[in-house]
């Protein structure tokens, strides 16, 4: 009698069960089934673009891979990565419209990361831009310190460009500039609101 043939759930499966044992050889077959897929799901937030989708897939990977031990159907692992692929998007992108807001926020009240304008005075954007360079020689020397001062004193580069500059990913980049901003937003707004208020009352 002929045996019955293994079905498309069964083998994912055998290979997630593989691949909770160790098994280099489940993992890949894993990633180059649902990849393509994971793919698709990112590539389908507009608002990403190609190296956003990357990270999208390998952190959904990364995070699918470690947490094998969690998934309760194994013959549904695909959709359940995909699941995670989808909220890592939402999470990037939803960090990204943070960040945006912060740096609006920031350029609107202190003016020190904006562009000279003709109305500006000089010797009190001078001033201002002083705070900033301040608290960013203030950080300690390392990769954060050097990734807020290409950003914001350099003020030419993008966080693609400095990330191929520094050799790491576009990701790590961002999430370096979000943690600067959070840790120094409040320093910034007030010394410069003190600065004003000095300038006004001389």
């Amino acid at each position: 009698m002929i045996g019955r043939r293994e079905s498309a759930g069964e083998r994912i499966a055998g290979l997630v069960e593989q691949a909770r044992g160790g098994d280099p050889v489940a993992f890949r077959a894993l990633y180059d089934l649902a990849r393509p897929l994971a793919f698709r799901v990112a590539r389908g937030f507009a608002d990403l673009d190609a190296d956003d989708v990357e990270d999208v897939v390998q952190e959904a990977f990364v995070r699918g891979f470690k947490n094998l031990g969690r998934l309760q159907d194994p013959a549904r692992f695909v959709p359940w990565l995909l699941t995670i692929a989808r909220n890592r998007a939402l999470t990037r992108l939803a960090r990204r419209k943070a960040g945006v807001e912060l740096r609006d926020e920031l350029e609107q009240e202190s003016e020190a990361y904006a562009e000279p304008t003709v109305e500006a005075d000089d010797a009190s954007r001078e001033a201002e831009l002083a705070v900033v360079r301040r608290i960013i020689e203030e950080l300690p020397e390392g990769a954060e310190k050097e990734t807020v001062r290409l950003f914001y004193l350099e003020g030419e580069l993008s966080a693609r460009e400095i990330a191929q500059r520094l050799g790491v990913g576009k990701s790590a980049i961002t999430m370096r500039l979000e943690r600067f901003r959070a840790k120094v937003k409040r320093r910034i707004l007030a010394e410069v609101a003190t600065l004003r208020g000095e300038e006004s009352s001389g």
